[in-house]
């Protein structure tokens, strides 16, 4: 019995730290209690998504090794980086919303008063391992103690291109706040973080945080850092409110009838941020396509075009068989098509929602031979998905 103990305390020892912590103790108790915990695992509205990839491993493998797609999924040439410097920064906002993507997910967004910090990820990797894993294609825009004091970071959930150790562990060296779905601050905790600066949420919970409001609402996703997935960490998205301004995070997600009842509860917004790449047929359940993440947005905004959108979850790391250039194509065009307002920032270009926005198509200058392999979005616009009704 001694050495069974030995050696799984000699396995636990060989965890790596980026695999973070399980949650225990009240935390744990706390999921167990949560309306959307059941079966043991939490459950995603809209009913049940599948998480891992349909089809078989080699119609998977396949599609990722093909000689003539697989060059596409890079930039052939150097992505045009914003030079963003903290003097871009210091000056507040002339509207009092202003959003810089730092590419990815990463967004800093500076919002009457107060910033906020979504999904920061300046790792080299995302990957549990500094020597494995999607590589940046393009470099961060500016080094994160260049961004100034940030009064709260917000997580969407735990995979490695949204919760970055080496990030986390720079930030936990601050004051800054953090707000967290239910279970992930398991993770924080065990990188330094401590528990006195985590606000963490279930869905529908909001915390305050100076003049804003930050409110958890529900994700078509899931979860997972170690080698066995529990699904005892929630997944979300997120709306913060402040005096003049609202803003949406989607974090991931799949296309569900709940972004029309986030509108509804919290919208309209003055901005969203919407996850419209890593999208593939193998896994339609957990990322949206570009023309679903326009429908989301109008969702969210009571059917109409309002607002600015602003694509992310793409140009970063190659995570999935599309062209890299395709997501900023495809929503450029299905936003001009119904009239909404996008952004097409390059990484690190600070702008301001109620101004001139960003729409220059940077990414062509860099991209492969495109080949077009979309379709119009009218249809989708006036009729949206079947799928993962709430």
């Amino acid at each position: 019995m001694t050495g069974l103990r030995s050696s799984i305390s000699g396995l636990r020892a060989l965890r790596p730290e980026a695999f973070g912590a399980d949650p225990g103790g009240e935390r744990m108790a706390r999921i167990r209690r949560s309306p959307h915990f059941r079966d043991g695992v939490f459950q995603n509205p809209g009913g049940p998504a599948r998480t891992r990839p349909s089809g078989s491993s080699l119609d998977l493998a396949k599609v990722f090794l093909d000689k003539e797609t697989r060059p596409l999924r890079a930039p052939k040439g150097t992505v045009p980086v914003y030079p963003t410097t903290f003097a871009d920064l210091a000056k507040p906002p002339a509207t009092g919303l202003r959003l810089t993507w730092m590419g990815h997910s990463s967004v800093l967004a500076e919002i009457d008063g107060h910033r906020v910090l979504f999904d920061p990820v300046w790792g080299e990797r995302c990957s549990p391992f500094p020597f494995a894993g999607p590589r940046r294609l393009h470099p961060v825009p500016l080094p994160l103690a260049a961004l100034g004091p940030v009064d709260v970071v917000v997580i969407s959930h735990d995979h490695y291109d949204h919760l970055d150790l080496p990030t986390i562990k720079a930030l936990a060296g601050t004051d800054t706040l953090f707000a967290v779905p239910l279970g992930v601050g398991a993770h924080l905790e065990h990188w330094g973080v401590s528990p006195d600066r985590l606000r963490e949420l279930d869905w529908h919970e909001s915390t305050r945080v100076g003049g804003l409001t930050l409110t958890a609402t529900p994700a078509r996703h899931f979860c997972g850092r170690a080698l066995r997935n529990t699904q005892h960490t929630l997944w979300a998205s997120w709306a913060v409110a402040g005096e003049e301004h609202r803003i949406y995070h989607s974090g991931d997600t799949g296309y569900f009838d709940g972004f029309q009842e986030i509108g509804a509860a919290h919208g309209p917004f003055d901005a969203t941020m919407i996850q419209i790449g890593a999208y593939s047929e193998f896994w339609p359940d957990i990322h949206m396509r570009p023309d679903e993440g326009l429908r989301a947005h109008l969702d969210l905004q009571g059917g109409a075009p309002h607002g600015a959108l602003l694509p992310i979850h793409w140009g970063t790391f190659n995570l999935a068989p599309h062209p890299w250039a395709e997501p900023g194509e495809w929503t450029k065009e299905a936003a001009e098509e119904v009239g909404q307002a996008v952004a097409l920032p390059r990484p690190g270009e600070p702008f301001e929602p109620a101004g001139k926005l960003p729409a220059e198509a940077w990414w062509r200058g860099v991209a492969g031979t495109e080949r077009r392999t979309w379709s119009s979005v009218g249809a989708l616009v006036a009729e949206p998905p079947a799928r993962g009704r709430s």
